[in-house]
């Protein structure tokens, strides 16, 4: 080890300059990995919102309001489901 750290007896060698940037990489890692959880808060993962204008969207609204009873619900449902191409959860892929 004192061979290392005496580099031609002139003292550190050029591999001292490692421990700046393996400090940079730590502090870098742990601010990123302060944002991406406790410092979020409240707001959690970053979801898009979601689209109140679209089809299906509508066709919830419709039936929650009484306008659609649910055998139109699901039948409509399907269609959209094939017509957007739904993927997840049991959706066509």
């Amino acid at each position: 080890m004192q061979t290392l750290a005496h580099f031609a007896d002139g003292g550190p060698g050029p591999w001292i300059l490692l421990f700046p940037l393996i400090w940079a990489a730590v502090v870098v890692g742990g601010i990123t990995l302060l944002r991406r959880t406790v410092w979020r808060g409240r707001r959690g993962p970053r979801r898009s919102a979601p689209d109140e204008n679209s089809p299906i969207t509508v066709l919830g609204h419709r039936f929650a309001s009484g306008e659609i009873d649910e055998d139109e619900y699901w039948r409509r449902l399907s269609v959209l489901d094939e017509q957007f191409g739904r993927t997840g959860k049991g959706g066509a892929a």
